[in-house]
C-alpha cells in the first residue's frame, strides 16, 4: 500500500519517526501541502492519506480514486468532507483523547502565568531589578491565589473534566456548563446554566468544539455577564471568541486578564486586536505539542490503519 502524509511537519518536526507506518507499505511525507492542485497530485495512487490541516473535499476525492482511508492526525476532523468520503466508501478516522493531559496542563500554565507573571519576573530578576531592590523581595504585578476561587468550565468533556480535577485539587470550586451530564462530571463539579456560571466564576475556561451554533459565543453580551475582574481562558478554538469584543473587555478593565492558545485565524494576523490588548497572553496553538501527546497520535493512527485492514474499524467518524 501507498501512504501519503500531506502536512507532516506540524506533527513531527523531526523528533518522532514515521517508521511505524512502514509495516503497512511505502510512506511519503510532505512537510506542507499548500494547494488543492498539490493535494491531488500528491495523492495519485495513494491508498491511505494522513493529514492534519489540509482540506479534503469531494472534488479532491473525485480526482484521487485510489484513496481508501483518510486518517486525520488530530481530534478535530472538520477539514474533511466526511459525508463525501462516506458516499465513496472511504472511512475517516481521527485520534480521540490524545491530548487530554497536555491541554489541561497547559490550561493551568496559562492561568498561573496570569496569576503570577512568572516569565515577566524572571526577566526582571535577570535585568537586576531584584538586586537593586532595598527590600528582600520584589514583585511589580498583582498576585492572585486560586484556592477559594471559582472555576467555570464551558464544555465538560474529557479535557474539561481533567481541568476540573486540577482546579479542585488546587482548592477551587468547580462549575460546569455542558449539553449533557455524567456521573464522572458530577463528582468533579456542579452543573449549572451558562448565566449562573458566568456570574459566579472567577475564571472561565473554554473546552468545547467549534460549531456553527457556538461560533462567536464569547461576544459583548457574554462578556458583560461575566464577573467583574474575572479571567477568561481559551485552549479550545479561536472562533469561539469575538476577538474585538474581548479586546474591549480587557481595555475597559471588565476582565482582569485573558489567555488563549488559539486564534480565530491561524497563524494570528498581525492586525489582530488581541495582540495589543492589555493583560492578554497569547501562545501559538501549542497546548497539544508535548512529545508524549504527538507520539500518541502516531500510535493511535497505526491502530486505526490496522483495524481497517482487519475489517474491524476503530476511531471512525463517518
Amino acid at each position: 500500500m501507498k501512504i501519503v502524509s500531506l502536512d507532516g511537519q506540524g506533527l513531527n518536526p523531526g523528533d518522532l519517526s514515521w517508521d511505524c507506518f512502514r509495516q503497512f507499505g511505502e510512506i511519503t511525507v510532505y512537510p506542507r501541502t499548500e494547494s488543492a492542485a498539490d493535494t491531488v497530485e500528491r495523492l495519485q495512487g495513494a491508498d491511505i492519506v494522513l493529514l492534519n490541516k489540509v482540506p479534503i473535499t469531494a472534488e479532491i476525492l473525485d480526482a484521487c480514486p485510489d484513496v481508501k482511508l483518510i486518517c486525520v492526525l488530530a481530534t478535530g476532523y472538520n477539514v474533511v468532507d466526511c459525508a463525501a468520503a462516506r458516499d465513496r466508501g472511504i472511512p475517516v478516522c481521527n485520534v480521540p483523547d490524545y491530548s487530554t493531559a497536555a491541554v489541561s496542563q497547559f490550561t493551568f500554565a496559562l492561568l498561573l502565568e496570569l496569576c503570577h507573571r512568572v516569565g515577566h519576573h524572571d526577566h526582571a530578576v535577570h535585568q537586576g531589578k531584584w538586586s537593586a531592590c532595598p527590600n528582600f523581595c520584589f514583585w511589580d504585578t498583582p498576585q492572585m491565589e486560586l484556592a477559594g476561587k471559582t472555576m467555570g468550565i464551558i464544555g465538560f468533556g474529557r479535557i474539561g473534566r481533567a481541568v476540573g480535577r486540577i482546579a479542585s485539587a488546587m482548592g477551587m470550586e468547580v462549575l460546569a456548563y455542558n449539553r449533557s451530564r455524567c456521573a464522572e462530571g458530577e463528582a468533579i463539579g456542579a452543573y449549572v446554566d451558562l448565566d449562573t456560571l458566568l456570574a459566579r466564576s472567577d475564571v472561565v475556561s473554554l473546552h468545547l468544539p467549534l460549531t456553527a451554533e457556538n461560533a462567536g459565543m464569547v461576544n459583548e453580551g457574554f462578556l458583560a455577564k461575566m464577573k467583574d475582574g474575572a479571567i477568561l481562558l481559551n485552549t479550545a478554538r479561536g472562533g469561539l471568541i469575538d476577538e474585538a469584543a474581548l479586546a474591549h473587555a480587557l481595555a475597559s478593565g471588565k476582565l482582569r486578564g485573558a489567555a488563549a492558545d488559539v486564534a480565530a485565524a491561524e497563524p494570528i494576523p498581525a492586525d489582530s486586536p488581541l495582540l495589543t490588548a492589555p493583560n492578554m497572553i497569547l501562545t501559538p496553538h501549542m497546548a497539544w505539542a508535548p512529545l508524549e501527546a504527538r507520539q500518541r497520535i502516531l500510535d493511535v493512527t497505526v491502530e486505526s490503519i490496522r483495524g481497517w485492514i482487519n475489517r474491524q474499524p476503530v476511531n471512525t467518524v463517518n
